[in-house]
């Protein structure tokens, strides 16, 4: 079984710093072997505040994105919100995600099964790892050849998570590839005066733990300054870690 690697920016903020983070990702592939595949987000939906950076939407960023693809060889994966964007999205992404607060959502699911794309779930916040059958389940009825689940923590109390790291065994039972979430693991959601905050310092130790109990996939939201990012700040990984944390893992 081979393991899988997903990469990039929390949100598309300029083809600027998409092409620096598809360089340094090529970079790694070729030195590493791997095949890590391209994230970024067109429109980040579910953010804490109405005055937060959004993206650039869904025309403007799938053009951006198809660029990567076609510029460097990298696969993509992005997440849809609505149903109605799956078809669309899925002319540019190998990956459809669909995002932890909405994967109990039928019509999405089933949408983004029937564009014969991977389908992506990530596991919700107040979801244990038992209960990713039931979106495993709509998805395989609507046609996905692929289904992959991903593990971000779940919330204890206000403004923080824990990852039960059992989740990630029970999840292997339902599909073949279980991804950790390294970076919104490690968020403090809705905890920084109208924005989500976090401690990227976790981030290694997420990867290595998730791989004690069988994950075989591992998710980084990356930027070459993490603090200048315009969404997910405190939790992405500074790009130039990227490559060792990998390189342990492999």
């Amino acid at each position: 079984m081979k393991n899988t690697f997903i990469a990039g920016p929390c949100v598309i903020e300029s083809a600027e710093l998409l092409d620096i983070i598809a360089q340094k990702i090529v970079e790694i592939n070729r030195k590493l072997g791997t095949d890590i595949i391209f994230k970024a987000s067109f429109d980040k939906a579910n953010r804490t505040s109405i005055s937060s950076f959004r993206g650039p939407g869904m025309e403007k960023g799938l053009q951006m994105l198809d660029d990567v693809k076609k510029k460097y060889g990298l696969k993509i994966l992005t997440d849809i919100h609505e149903s109605w964007q799956a078809k669309e999205t899925a002319t540019v992404a190998d990956v459809l995600q669909i995002p932890a607060f909405l994967c109990r959502q039928t019509d999405l699911l089933v949408a983004a099964a029937a564009t014969g794309r991977t389908v992506n779930i990530k596991k919700a916040q107040f979801l244990s790892g038992q209960d990713m059958r039931y979106p495993v389940e709509k998805a395989k009825d609507a046609g996905a050849k692929e289904i992959w689940l991903t593990e971000r923590g779940n919330m204890y109390g206000y403004n923080n998570l824990v990852v039960d790291f059992r989740n990630i065994c029970d999840m292997r039972e339902i599909t073949e590839t279980v991804i950790m979430d390294c970076t919104h693991s490690v968020q403090r959601p809705g905890g920084a005066n109208g924005k989500t905050g976090g401690d990227r310092r976790f981030v290694p130790a997420m990867a290595m733990a998730a791989k004690a109990f069988g994950a075989n996939g591992w998710f980084f939201e990356v930027h070459p300054d993490p603090d200048k990012g315009l969404s997910d700040a405190a939790n992405m990984l500074e790009l130039d870690k990227l490559e060792r944390i990998i390189e342990g893992l492999l």
